[in-house]
């Protein structure tokens, strides 16, 4: 193939504007084509991945937000080969938790979408006093491994570690590598056919990949899912196994907000809600408290959750700020909980906002905004995103 054949294949990700709720609009059109090159940039990442020389690279960050990136969980994945014997090593770090998906197939480059596989949950691992571990992965144990083993599925193609923090940027990040054990490292140049082949999956890739969130929200509007949420399961398509999602539109009238309100499980793990734009990107949470965690949010005196949704900022501490988007999309995750509570979003006049919520909601003033924010843009550079 020639540079101008890539071009050619990348040029048909344009077949993906239809999805847009309006083709026509200049401003979708140009948040589409900077979705397909965000699937460009970070498909590279996974485009040249060896099973044999395996390393975790990043999935999704603050730059490639797409997919309704968590803003709670630093993401890392790894091509491997089930057959093989893999060795994971390093430190926990202090986060609320640290999970291994293991997958069929994944969202890289050269992968297949394929079923979830099983979940190690780092906690089950034996650590040392300063949290460092050594994990075995493979589909028999070998005689002389005498550590943490566990067995994997022969078509295990994908690895996928989630780190999750409430308290961003506070405490350690976990550290860690991956090798292949059962052959030499014997690294190699890729001949002309090979790299080409990948380069072919690359300049497709984004056709594939941003199709798939264009058509995710293409769906959510024709369920007519307008301030209104189903429940779904993401194992095997990226998210975690035995999760609950909540996921739905949201759409704001002029001169409105939304209050968004749960009931809390009586058990959970982990929680959080955070809102993305017309095309599945979460909304920049660098900058913006797009999103709010079981360790950020304020709980009222009943026990539930109540946010507000608002283009402007409505003066609240559980403020979901949907920048400078009015339509877009919301979702609640709750993990490890001991029921699943549906949430609700209600439109409100702006002018009724403070009628609607409960009285002892406290006032957030511009400088108190201000400074929560800062220190949020803090937490999240200090975490390990690259």
């Amino acid at each position: 193939m020639e540079w101008a054949d890539y071009l050619a294949r990348l040029g048909a990700t344009d077949e993906l504007l239809p999805l847009l709720a309006d083709p026509a609009d200049p401003v979708l059109r140009q948040e589409a084509y900077r979705l397909f090159f965000l699937s460009l940039s970070a498909g590279f990442l996974s485009t040249f991945a060896d099973p044999d020389l395996p390393d975790f690279v990043p999935a999704v960050n603050t730059h490639l937000n797409a997919s309704s990136a968590n803003p709670d969980f630093v993401y890392y994945q790894a091509t491997i080969d089930g057959t093989g014997v893999y060795r994971i090593a390093g430190t926990r770090g202090d986060g609320l938790f640290v999970l291994l998906d293991i997958s069929a197939g994944g969202l890289g480059v050269m992968d297949e979408l394929g079923p979830s596989l099983g979940m190690i949950d780092f906690d089950t691992l034996t650590l040392d006093a300063g949290g460092a571990f050594a994990l075995l992965l493979s589909a028999e144990k070998p005689l002389d491994w005498h550590g943490d083993w566990r067995q994997i599925d022969t078509r295990a193609r994908t690895l996928v570690l989630r780190q999750a923090s409430y308290d961003w940027g506070a405490g350690r990040d976990g550290r860690f590598t991956i090798e292949r054990m059962d052959k030499p490292l014997a690294p190699r140049r890729l001949d002309a056919a090979e790299t080409q082949r990948r380069l072919e999956r690359l300049a497709g890739h984004p056709k594939r990949y941003a199709g798939l969130w264009l058509r995710h929200m293409a769906g959510q509007r024709e369920k007519k899912l307008v301030n209104s949420f189903e429940h779904d399961d993401w194992a095997g398509r990226g998210g975690v196994s035995g999760q609950h999602y909540y996921q739905g539109l949201f759409k704001l009238e002029p001169g409105h907000a939304l209050v968004f309100e749960t009931a809390l499980p009586e058990r959970v793990r982990y929680w959080n809600v955070q809102l993305g734009d017309a095309l599945w990107n979460s909304i920049d949470w660098l900058n913006r408290q797009g999103s709010l965690n079981g360790g950020q949010a304020r709980l009222d005196s009943d026990g539930r959750f109540r946010a507000v949704i608002a283009l402007e900022d409505p003066g609240v501490p559980n403020w979901l700020d949907p920048g400078g988007w009015s339509e877009g999309s919301v979702m609640l995750r709750w993990t490890e909980a001991s029921s699943g509570p549906a949430p609700t979003l209600t439109s409100v006049p702006l002018a009724a906002l403070r009628t609607a919520l409960p009285p002892e909601t406290p006032a957030v003033t511009p400088e108190e905004r201000q400074a929560a924010l800062r220190h949020r843009r803090r937490g999240v550079q200090l975490r390990r995103r690259w």
